[in-house]
């Protein structure tokens, strides 16, 4: 797929996709070493057999294959932000060794291998989707996405009534990870990070499932606790926000669970946004567990108000959720939502003929224009949900769910705005893994040794 660069802010312009870049990068993976081993990653897929090398023919007909657009919701086709600049450890991994002739590489070529940026791999296994990013730092703070892979799995389906993931569930789930795993067998990754949540956190037999996922695919996850998941939400959305603001409402709502954190920047600011996290919680619900218990195919006014009181008494229990204080009624507050409700609600204001990232990602909505959709939305029948090119049939009965834990969000912390996210936990871990090896400082000294 085309090199997608970040320039720090919220999606607005096509990165430069021209056959000359295509031609260079086509000539570096002619040259370019094997992967090296990375930790959740194996070398090969179990039972996967060897590919033959393709001849020259074949190598310039699949550059030219390259070449045409793909279109996809998670972002692989426009720019991705990665989140304010990350203070890095002053300890980084050593350089893998570069491959030469005869087991030696000559001083031009390990010149040559240590210019190239190194690249990092976020994985994320959710209740509903199956989502990963490749990318490579470029400035600090800031990354490129060069590789992205996402599709609707549904691993919770039926995960509230049974406590157990399904079989079904768990076939497309495996299916998509093999994927994952070929894209990440055929790039020199660096340092991955594979999570799982909800679904894999609360299922009976989760971690059995993960067993099998190591054993068919040779990708080893983790699951992550929520604390871990609230904070990783908030640093893949440090660029949205502005820095005259002194406090933020940043929710997360997925397929099994809603992560909620409030921010107070009013004091001071750093570098990371997730420093000033005052107070978050975990709602036990999300998009895929409260259609199945309320119906979302056929919702009506009154099976919408029930979901979102569903929702409000959860948020009742949260004890922190006043630690904002008069912050969450000043002009400088507002709400920050990074999840397929609040991207569909803002491709749907748009009216756009189909999903676009770049024109979504940072878009700003005001109260009365989320109203105005919302209630759009609960007039529509299933089939009208269907039929909008913004949600589809794989979000069609999950779209009013995830409407009503955002209502049921906004009575607590009544904003006349809300920020559009269309980034996470992907792109927290890739910001935190890059800090944590010193990327970015080594992409100063590659700088340097250009000039």
């Amino acid at each position: 797929m085309n090199d997608l660069e970040f320039d720090g802010q919220p999606s607005g312009g096509e990165a430069s996709r021209g056959g000359r870049a295509r031609k260079r990068r086509g000539r570096r993976r002619t040259g370019q070493k094997q992967a090296a081993p990375v930790p959740g990653v194996s070398a090969s897929r179990p039972g996967k057999p060897e590919t033959p090398q393709p001849n020259l023919q074949q190598k310039k007909k699949r550059k030219r294959r390259r070449g045409r657009k793909v279109f996809a919701r998670d972002g692989a086709d426009g720019a991705v932000a990665a989140p304010l600049a990350v203070e890095a450890p002053a300890k980084a991994l050593p350089a893998q060794p570069v491959p030469g002739n005869g087991g030696g590489a000559t001083r031009g070529e390990a010149v040559s291998a240590e210019m190239r940026p190194h690249a990092y791999a976020a994985l994320d296994l959710g209740t509903n989707n199956c989502r990963l990013l490749v990318a490579v730092p470029t400035r600090p703070g800031q990354f490129r996405v060069i590789d992205a892979f996402s599709r609707i799995v549904r691993l919770g389906e039926g995960l509230s009534g049974s406590g157990r993931l399904g079989d079904q569930a768990m076939h497309r789930a495996v299916e998509a990870l093999k994927h994952c795993a070929d894209k990440l067998a055929g790039r020199e990754i660096r340092k991955a990070r594979l999570i799982a949540t909800e679904a894999c956190r609360s299922a009976e037999n989760g971690v059995e499932f993960l067993a099998r996922v190591t054993e068919e695919t040779g990708l080893v996850l983790e699951i992550i606790d929520r604390e871990t998941e609230a904070r990783l939400a908030v640093s893949g959305c440090g660029s949205l926000v502005e820095r005259d603001t002194d406090g933020v409402v940043l929710f997360d709502i997925g397929g099994g669970s809603s992560e909620i954190a409030l921010i107070d920047m009013s004091a001071r600011r750093t570098g990371r946004l997730a420093d000033h996290i005052v107070s978050w919680t975990s709602l036990p619900v999300g998009v895929v567990s409260l259609s199945e218990r309320f119906g979302g195919r056929h919702v009506t006014p009154e099976i919408y108000a029930a979901m979102v009181e569903d929702v409000a008494r959860m948020l009742d229990a949260f004890e922190g959720r006043e630690k904002l204080g008069a912050i969450a009624h000043s002009d400088r507050f507002h709400l920050l939502g990074t999840s397929g409700t609040v991207t569909t609600l803002a491709g749907i204001h748009l009216d756009l003929p189909r999903y676009d990232r770049r024109r979504v990602d940072g878009l700003w909505m005001q109260s009365r224009d989320i109203d105005r959709m919302i209630e759009r939305l609960v007039g529509w029948e299933f089939h009208e949900r269907v039929a909008n090119p913004c949600i589809g049939p794989d979000r069609a009965d999950l779209v009013l769910a995830g409407c009503a834990i955002l209502e049921a969000i906004r009575r607590v912390w009544p904003s006349q705005r809300l920020r559009v996210a269309d980034r996470g936990l992907r792109e927290g871990i890739l910001a935190e893994l890059m800090a944590e090896d010193g990327a970015w400082r080594r992409s100063r000294e590659r700088e340097r040794a250009r000039t």
